[in-house]
């Protein structure tokens, strides 16, 4: 519309948009309106019932109208041999789907390795464990399905933050490795990062204490433990949302 405007000079054109049109009534009334004024009705209706209501009234008022929507759904149905769904606010679901992922993703940055406390309260999901057992790169696969996630991690002589223990239990889940596992995973990183690979933070008996340390918390916080030495972020991810869809099941039925 206003590509076309800006053909004609029009400066002092304006544009009204009436959105979330869903009724017979609606449209009436601004069909009505609009044959009142020297005007030009675009429309996106959907809905089969709106647009038949939509020019029968048009013709009522003797208002002048263009369907912008109706020829491209006529050329896609005509090219792919399939029927439009013909049901209104498929886009705004689709934005809506977009953005909530956006503020997932936002929300695993921001509580990504126990930065903040406060989080844990509103996350869908709280991911516990020790060192490089995958917790940063699982918050985000599953912040991409839409579920906001915390992760904490768990260090022995470090007493994990308060709030940790107010969260409820089927929304914490908690990673463990097996110790030759993440000793393979820690020489890796600290010869990537150029540090000597017989540093402490690789050796097995501190990381088999680190271990039986978070073994202890989870235990506490009787939450489902999910070993991940053999599986792809994939699979874990997997296996935590079957166990929030459980709970989200179990809740609504409550």
């Amino acid at each position: 519309m206003r590509a076309t405007v800006s053909q004609f000079g029009l400066g002092n054109f304006d544009i009204v948009r009436v959105p979330y049109i869903d009724s017979v009534e609606q449209i009436d009334s601004t069909l009505q309106e609009v044959s009142t004024q020297k005007a030009l009705t675009c429309h996106t209706l959907v809905s089969p019932n709106l647009r038949e209501a939509f020019n029968r009234l048009a013709q009522k008022y003797n208002v002048e109208t263009i369907d912008i929507l109706g020829p491209m759904l006529q050329a896609v149905q005509k090219l792919s041999g399939l029927e439009p769904k013909n049901q209104p606010g498929l886009m705004h679901s689709l934005n809506q789907e977009y953005f909530k992922r956006i503020e997932a993703i936002e929300f695993a940055v921001k509580y990504d390795d126990g930065k903040s406390p406060l989080g844990l309260r509103k996350a869908d999901i709280v991911l516990i464990g020790v060192s490089r057992t995958s917790k940063t790169p699982l918050s985000m696969y599953l912040a991409h399905k839409r579920l906001k996630v915390a992760n904490v991690p768990l260090i022995p002589g470090i007493t994990p933050p308060e709030e940790l223990f107010r969260v409820p239990p089927h929304k914490i889940v908690g990673l463990i490795v097996d110790p030759g596992k993440l000793n393979e995973i820690r020489t890796e990183r600290l010869k990537a990062i150029g540090l000597m690979s017989d540093a402490s933070y690789a050796k097995i008996a501190c990381i088999s204490e680190e271990i039986e340390y978070s073994k202890s918390i989870m235990h506490q916080m009787h939450c489902l433990v999910i070993n991940v030495s053999n599986r792809a972020i994939e699979e874990t991810a997997h296996m935590i949302l079957e166990h929030y869809a459980k709970f989200a099941e179990e809740r609504k039925l409550n």
